[in-house]
């Protein structure tokens, strides 16, 4: 396609792993607050949600049961128009093992995958064909997390080694995330483009002010952005956002005037199919 036919998709990340309410009250952490966090974002312009749990002490979790409470909420509260994805993060606390078995139990509409941790070195690639075959023929819908360039390498082997089935897939940048103080610059999106033959649609998500400048600078070159205070809090004034759809309007206004329209929830689950 030619620049600006794809819509820009804004996926807002509303909570992530670690941040409490201590670190910052508005962060919604319950299922009726993810719900209404939802909606907002939805109005605001985001088509997709990246939504973690937590378990009664605000702490990171993968619990099926906890990941069904909020997704059932989060869906009533959206309706279908919305692509709602689970993350599979580890947070140091869970290996593949129990990322892998979360994933299967829950069959989630769509999970974002890290490839350093799905995948290290001294994986078991049998194990993890047949792990990535299970999710092709349940049609979930992948994003392959990839924290920096030697992970692009990783990526790019497991496709060709067919360990990682398909042609095609879609891939989340991460910028800035091993960086001196994780400030993150829209520069340090150059070290990824155009180092995967096998990346169908890409999406950046980043750390700190400079977060929606990076954003921006994805929807100007034809990919995609991950919003919110998982990341970050302020606004582009460095006045702090009072919830995830401030940040995301921003986005949704700069994307305008970099010539992309704004993706809706059945446009972000075509952008986020692979070619399995």
């Amino acid at each position: 396609m030619s620049y600006g036919e794809t819509p820009f998709l804004i996926a807002s990340a509303p909570n992530g792993a670690r941040k409490t309410k201590a670190d910052l009250p508005s962060i919604p952490i319950t299922p009726a607050e993810l719900a209404q966090e939802a909606a907002n974002c939805k109005a605001a312009g985001a088509a997709m949600m990246h939504l973690h749990v937590r378990d009664d002490d605000q702490k990171h979790s993968i619990d099926v049961g906890r990941y069904r409470e909020m997704l059932t909420e989060v869906r009533a509260s959206v309706g279908d128009d919305m692509l709602l994805q689970v993350t599979s993060e580890a947070v140091g606390m869970y290996g593949a093992q129990d990322q892998m078995a979360m994933i299967r139990e829950l069959v989630p509409e769509a999970v974002s995958i890290a490839v350093r941790e799905i995948a290290p070195e001294n994986a078991d690639l049998d194990e993890l064909r047949d792990f990535f075959a299970f999710m092709r023929e349940a049609d979930i819908l992948p994003q392959f997390i990839l924290y920096a360039p030697e992970d692009v390498i990783r990526f790019n082997q497991l496709v060709r080694d067919g360990v990682i089935p398909g042609e095609k897939l879609p891939v989340l940048y991460v910028l800035g995330r091993y960086t001196t103080g994780q400030v993150s610059d829209p520069k340090d999106l150059l070290p990824y483009l155009g180092t995967s033959p096998f990346v169908s649609e890409w999406m950046v998500c980043a750390f700190g002010a400079h977060e929606n400048a990076c954003a921006l600078t994805a929807a100007g070159l034809g990919g995609h952005a991950r919003i919110g205070f998982e990341n970050n809090h302020l606004l582009v004034d460095r006045s702090g956002a009072v919830d995830n759809a401030a940040l995301i309007v921003q986005a949704r206004e700069g994307a305008y005037l970099m010539g992309r329209t704004v993706a809706t929830g059945d446009q972000a689950r075509k952008i986020m199919q692979p070619q399995w």
